[in-house]
């Protein structure tokens, strides 16, 4: 057993670095977006009472500025706090935030257990007992981001499912595949809970089984954690099924989407990139649209259908 999660979990790891890369490049080569031209950007030295360069003479012959670590910091916050939810729907937001947190928290769980296996490796104790401060300092990181992940995300999982079936507007948007997230992922939530609370208060099991991963020497671990380290495999498995990209993408459509204020110059990679997209046939008709022309002798030749006199 220990050897097949040993494996499982050299497998989930490599397969969703993978998925997340090909996931990565794809968005990247999207077509070019439409520009939203929305004021103020974030970005911009004028932001703050909503002004633009395009208020400056001569704007196209004068250097841009950019604050890059203001943007940084708002798209942070707000992938964090999820502030455009609490003003749409504050109910909603009071069960996804929960989920959300829990979320993000359980894979900072598993991360700091990687790092607390490679002190105990150098010979570092990691424990509450521990005699030196780092090795406290992994013990209540590791606790105080385990413990919280598994609560929260079960009562965000639960939350989010009871929202679903009885709020009319948010089920008419939901698909099979939401309902088997929430119950699925609630299950994983509570495997942690279980396994923390009745079987391994200070995670000593979960880390001797890091330390058999990176060691290339698996140790056992009892059924209640290896349960847990099972499901969360298939978990990391799972996700790039789902619309869990948004994570990253969310932040990339910060900055490229929506705050992308490039001006098109002649000669940049954007007018070439806009070229070639002109260059591409329409593959649809309509009143105002022939099918297999270019879209530059589309955009440039536009018909509209004749009105026909009232009588």
């Amino acid at each position: 057993m220990a050897t097949f999660i040993m494996i499982l979990t050299y497998f989930a790891y490599i397969f969703i670095v993978a998925m997340y890369t090909v996931k990565a490049v794809q968005w990247l080569k999207l077509p070019v977006h439409l520009r939203w031209d929305l004021y103020p950007v974030i970005h911009e030295k004028n932001y703050r009472y909503g002004g633009s360069y395009y208020e400056e003479a001569e704007w196209w012959t004068k250097p841009r500025p950019r604050n890059f670590w203001r943007s940084l910091m708002y798209s942070l916050k707000d992938n964090f706090y999820l502030g455009e939810y609490f003003t749409r729907d504050p109910g909603y937001w009071m069960v996804l935030y929960p989920w959300h947190i829990g979320f993000i928290l359980i894979i900072t769980f598993h991360i700091l257990c990687f790092f607390g296996a490679v002190s105990m490796q150098l010979g570092i104790q990691v424990s509450s007992q521990a005699p030196g401060f780092l090795g406290k300092a992994f013990y209540y990181a590791i606790l105080l981001t385990g413990v919280p992940s598994f609560i929260l995300g079960s009562i965000g999982s639960i939350g989010l499912l009871i929202r679903r079936l009885t709020d009319e507007n948010l089920r008419g948007y939901a698909t099979p595949m939401n309902f088997f997230n929430y119950l699925f992922f609630l299950v994983v939530f509570l495997s942690g809970f279980y396994a923390w609370y009745f079987v391994d208060p200070e995670f000593s099991e979960y880390l001797a089984y890091w330390r058999g991963l990176i060691t290339f020497h698996p140790e056992p671990v009892v059924p209640a954690a290896a349960t847990h380290i099972i499901l969360f495999m298939i978990f990391l498995i799972y996700l790039p099924f789902t619309r869990s990209f948004h994570y990253i993408s969310r932040l990339l459509a910060y900055f490229w989407i929506r705050w992308d204020d490039e001006p098109n110059r002649k000669g940049s990679k954007l007018e070439k990139r806009i070229q070639e997209m002109l260059e591409q046939k329409v593959s649809w008709a309509g009143p105002h649209i022939q099918t297999g022309k270019k879209w530059s002798e589309v955009a440039t030749e536009i018909k509209f259908p004749e009105k026909k006199e009232a009588k």
